[in-house]
């Protein structure tokens, strides 16, 4: 697959940065194109207001979520920047970008459900209860851990349409997705024969993170400049809003029977004191 670049640059760059350095980031998943298009307009922002000038390149090749991690820790690796859920694991081997990319969304789930079973949750109003379900999760995802760290059976598949088709053919009762998500992922044909569960809403707290490779510091400091001083003036979510403003109407949050879990793997420099960088609701 030909390589798509997205040159990105800025009136000056910092010392030790030369304009139009190369960075490979990974390939989108399938059916996220809504997700993949604001992740690549937040790395712009970021580029643009940390200073630098960087020519961004797509992977050659589809990597799992363990694999952009293991290249990215490797100095020899095929990868400059990724974007995933921190972990403390995480966080001890690569560089993170301590801003959410997500305003925290990564960790509020509604599930996808086979379309014959969805009435079936009304009645659902406890983790208890939850847990006589099996959920699905990637085998390299946190959400797994964070899952059974709750006391939720989880089940592990590798692809995501191997996730949806355990879920499809009874392998596994439910699907979370984060809610930003979901919809680009619903309007997909890997997601036929499901539907979007209308009753309950998972909530944890988490953030997902740039990260970057451990010799790159300086690409490191340029993007947590840039997402700084976004989050600061309003831009980065004002970009979120526009993107996702609907998505708690749209999915009727407040309605829903919301489920708090602990998030055991969350990072204690997680900066949970920033409101500016987070979504702010009741419930």
């Amino acid at each position: 697959m030909k390589r798509r670049a997205l040159l990105l640059t800025a009136l000056a760059a910092p010392a030790g940065v030369e304009a139009g350095r190369r960075i490979v980031y990974p390939q989108p998943d399938a059916g996220r194109s809504a997700v993949w298009t604001y992740l690549q307009q937040v790395l712009q922002l970021a580029i643009e207001r940390g200073g630098g000038g960087y020519e961004l390149v797509e992977s050659r090749e589809f990597m799992t979520q363990a694999r952009v991690v293991r290249e990215l820790a490797d100095a020899t690796g095929r990868l400059d920047l990724g974007w995933t859920m921190t972990s403390i694991e995480r966080e001890a081997q690569l560089l993170p970008v301590r801003v959410p990319l997500d305003r925290g969304l990564i960790g509020w789930r509604i599930a996808f459900v086979r379309a014959a079973d969805a009435q079936r949750w009304s009645g659902l109003r406890s983790l208890d209860e939850l847990r006589r379900h099996v959920a699905v999760q990637g085998h390299d995802w946190p959400d797994t851990e964070i899952l059974r760290a709750n006391g939720l059976p989880v089940r592990e598949g590798n692809r995501f349409e191997a996730l949806l088709e355990m879920v499809r053919l009874g392998r596994a009762d439910y699907f979370p997705r984060a809610l930003f998500e979901i919809d680009d992922e619903a309007a997909s044909e890997l997601a036929h024969g499901l539907v979007i569960e209308p009753h309950v809403l998972l909530r944890y707290p988490a953030a997902s993170y740039l990260f970057v490779r451990p010799d790159q510091p300086t690409l490191a400091a340029d993007l947590q400049r840039g997402l700084d001083a976004a989050a600061t003036d309003g831009s980065l979510k004002r970009l979120f809003d526009k993107r996702f403003g609907d998505l708690l109407q749209r999915h009727q949050v407040a309605r829903r029977v919301q489920l708090r879990l602990n998030n055991p793997l969350l990072p204690p420099a997680t900066p949970l004191d920033k409101p500016a960088y987070w979504l702010v609701t009741g419930g």
